[in-house]
């Protein structure tokens, strides 16, 4: 046997297992395209069509198979709930901890943004899930960054050490604050000319002199934003 049939076979029944009960029908022939797309993706390491389907081990033609891939993707059908989120907890268990969780959004597609949390597992990005929505470069909603944070947290497994990751884009308070209430850790870039207010005192970030190794904390109590209308 091949080293991609063996491998396709054991995506397949992994991909079963994720079920309480023996998929059938539509769904189990479902699951064995999507059993097909992962294998290829692996054993190509890409994520065109054309090269997924050369590596799937199948007695039809390559150009069948990318046919058969392409319908499994502009399928209606194929839904989140059904073909993506079961596997996302045993993903997930199955990784050392702690999981490192990063939030990123980019362009997509023709004319589309992605916002996406991604566990990072041997220096990739595995997207875990996303949010895409029409319009070019350009930042998301806080209430978008929550939503994403809200849908992974119920799905990680009991007992699961996180630390969230993000840039600039996700230092916003009602996030952070939600990170605090899951109790994960998180590092978020924020800019540096940021004013802030420490009594009657207004300073920027920029002008603290952080080094390495050096850690510098306050508390909400002590900071806060510069008031509407105020100027230094």
């Amino acid at each position: 046997m091949s080293d991609n049939r063996r491998q396709y076979q054991t995506i397949q029944k992994a991909l079963k297992t994720c079920y309480p009960i023996e998929p059938e029908g539509n769904q189990a022939r479902h699951l064995t395209t999507l059993a097909g797309l992962v294998s290829g993706i692996v054993s190509s390491k890409r994520t065109h069509l054309s090269k997924i389907a050369a590596q799937v081990p199948d007695q039809s033609l390559a150009e069948s198979r990318v046919k058969r891939f392409s319908r499994w993707i502009d399928n209606k059908r194929i839904d989140l709930d059904t073909y993506f989120l079961p596997f996302v907890t045993p993903l997930l268990a199955g990784l050392p901890g702690p999981l490192f969780l990063v939030m990123d959004a980019s362009a997509v597609g023709r004319g589309c943004a992605t916002l996406m949390l991604s566990v990072i597992y041997k220096q990739r990005a595995v997207p875990l899930v996303w949010l895409v929505a029409k319009g070019g470069k350009g930042h998301f909603a806080e209430v978008d960054h929550l939503r994403l944070v809200q849908q992974l947290q119920p799905l990680l497994p009991p007992d699961t050490d996180v630390v969230f990751l993000g840039d600039g884009e996700f230092d916003g308070i009602d996030l952070l604050q939600q990170l605090t209430d899951y109790t994960w850790p998180y590092v978020c870039r924020t800019a540096k000319n940021s004013i802030l207010w420490q009594g009657p005192w207004a300073f920027s970030l920029a002008t603290i002199p952080i080094e390495e190794g050096v850690c510098e904390a306050w508390t909400k109590s002590v900071l806060r934003p510069k008031p509407m209308g105020r100027s230094m």
